[in-house]
């Protein structure tokens, strides 16, 4: 039976707010689809944000088969406690030598433990990342079998990756963010990210739109709170029927983006490899 850590890159408020809108916590939602892709797995979630989180040591970290890091509304380049310790934590995570997984957040904090660098975004990228595509290294790479030319992902972000790390390779790109997938060994450790969601149903990113809508308007991506609101109604129809040709011509998206079994395909394949090891 695996052994997986599950690491929340939320606050305590910011876990109880997603809770509140979406029903779990970011940590949650991760060991919920860790639970459906590996069922009898043994997860443990831990919050390294906070204060009185448990320190783990290395060898706490290595009895794990693999750590998760979620997304969240984190800014990896402000100086503050909360940062710092996940960013501790992260360092922490590779030096164990446990293989590690990330996205979005997860993806960003990696990244700045091995040395790279994040910013803020000149605009966001909100409900789809699209036409992202594999660099020469990405097209065989485990990480991405199974993808083709391009893809479109569940994505929702306002920084991105500045610099990454000298020993990270980049495995993915698209127009909007250069960094979509990376692998990075650093300190004994290797670790695998996206800066998208393949953990999120369309549900899920449909309720991040509508808590966002405001934010979406301001970064010009939007009309109107209204016309956010109608994607992610379009998004709520995918939730519940992945194939439904309305919604998906209204969102410019096919099949893959909602279909279960191609939008996991990244944690399946980490999944797949680390059990191979």
């Amino acid at each position: 039976m695996p052994k997986f850590l599950v690491a929340e890159s939320e606050t305590a408020t910011e876990r109880d707010e997603r809770r509140q809108h979406a029903g779990k916590s970011a940590g949650e939602t991760y060991a919920a689809t860790l639970g459906q892709l590996r069922p009898g797995a043994d997860i443990t979630i831990v919050a390294p944000a906070d204060a009185d989180a448990t320190q783990l040591t290395l060898a706490d970290l290595a009895r794990y088969d693999a750590v998760f890091v979620t997304g969240a509304p984190l800014h990896v380049y402000q100086d503050s406690p909360e940062v710092r310790r996940q960013l501790a934590f992260m360092a922490s995570v590779l030096a164990s030598g446990t293989p590690s997984f990330g996205s979005c957040a997860g993806l960003q904090l990696a990244v700045a433990a091995a040395g790279g660098t994040v910013r803020k975004m000149e605009r966001m990228e909100a409900g789809i990342s699209r036409r992202i595509a594999p660099t020469e290294e990405g097209r065989s790479h485990p990480l991405l079998r199974g993808r083709g030319p391009c893809w479109d992902a569940p994505a929702i972000h306002g920084d991105e990756v500045e610099t990454l790390p000298a020993d990270a390779t980049l495995l993915a790109s698209n127009a909007v963010s250069e960094v979509q997938a990376v692998e990075i060994r650093h300190d004994g450790g290797v670790f695998w990210g996206v800066q998208y969601h393949p953990e999120l149903a369309p549900g899920e990113i449909a309720v991040a739109l509508r808590r966002q809508a405001s934010d979406i308007v301001d970064a010009g991506l939007a009309e109107t709170v209204d016309d956010v609101e109608r994607r992610a109604d379009q998004l709520d129809v995918l939730q519940h029927d992945a194939g439904r040709t309305t919604a998906l011509w209204a969102l410019g998206i096919d099949h893959r983006f909602a279909e279960e079994e191609c939008r996991r395909l990244e944690l399946k394949n980490f999944l797949e490899h680390l059990a191979k090891c």
